[in-house]
């Protein structure tokens, strides 16, 4: 008996020049797969009404006029990691949590360690708002766009002054 042939899904990519670097939105048919750092900008990209938006959005959420995306999101990871995303998803403009709330907020108060690894791997920047997780003493922790962008946007959000 023949195998069904697995439909691949498009894959679409934005660039957005945002206050603190530029910014790469990718997505499938489904949603919103990344948003990342880059260093530079390729001359080409293959743009969806889903990149579309979501850099309408970011554009809304620098310029101080969005405080929530409502965006598709279709990150992949393991079942914990995506519990991890959606609790970061509640995380609520202008403030902040620890690590340690997040494990709690999930059911799994012995976490935190494993939280602050899928919180390290979010691949979706500022709509999953990872930048909002802080050390439980109230210190900027790592994060993969780098510390001074953190802070950045923690101060675009009034969280820090």
């Amino acid at each position: 008996m023949k195998k069904p042939l697995l439909r691949s899904s498009n894959v679409y990519n934005q660039f957005f020049t945002s206050p603190c670097g530029v910014l790469e939105v990718v997505a499938d048919d489904r949603g919103v797969t990344a948003v990342r750092f880059v260093e530079h900008q390729p001359d080409r990209s293959c743009e969806s009404p889903i990149t579309q938006r979501t850099c309408t959005q970011l554009q809304e959420y620098f310029s101080g006029a969005r405080h929530s995306f409502d965006v598709p999101l279709a990150a992949k990871g393991t079942d914990f990691q995506e519990r991890v995303w959606q609790q970061l998803t509640r995380i609520q403009y202008g403030h902040t949590a620890s690590y340690a709330d997040i494990a709690n907020c999930i059911d799994n108060p012995t976490a935190v360690r494993a939280v602050g690894m899928a919180n390290g791997r979010n691949p979706i920047a500022i709509i999953v708002p990872c930048h909002r997780v802080i050390g439980s003493n109230g210190t900027l922790t790592g994060y993969a766009g780098g510390l001074a962008r953190k802070q950045f946007l923690l101060e675009l959000e009034g969280a820090i002054s």
